[in-house]
């Protein structure tokens, strides 16, 4: 039998252990449902180069983007959500690929994109 004053002390422990673990799985970033689900990979006809921002480039910032393009059948892009990258390039690499153009399809899609930056 356990003395009654360990349990005190362990349970304060536990609950924080358990706090500290649900906390991490809630903070670790979460696969996109592109990543997910099977990518049509549709072909790139045309894509214009990012302007980079004067401020990254002040800043000597270099790196990649990776946004989310919802492209409709036509090819055209409907929606371009950033997940990951420089909040300085992030607008830059989205207004980039609002740009883009990809084939022709029957659906639309879902196409991860990383678009790279660096200061020349």
């Amino acid at each position: 039998m356990i003395p009654r004053i360990m349990i005190s002390i362990r349970r304060p422990q536990f609950f924080w252990l358990l706090l500290i673990m649900c906390s991490v799985a809630f903070i670790l970033p979460q696969p996109s449902r592109a990543q997910q689900e099977p990518g049509s990979k549709r072909r790139l006809l045309n894509h214009a180069t990012p302007a980079y921002p004067a401020l990254g480039r002040s800043m000597g910032l270099a790196g990649v983007v990776k946004v989310e393009a919802v492209v409709a059948s036509d090819g055209s892009v409907k929606n371009v959500d950033i997940k990951g990258g420089h909040p300085v390039l992030a607008q830059a690499a989205v207004n980039a690929v609002r740009q883009w153009k990809w084939e022709p399809s029957a659906h639309e899609s879902r196409e991860l994109v990383e678009v790279k930056f660096s200061p020349e």
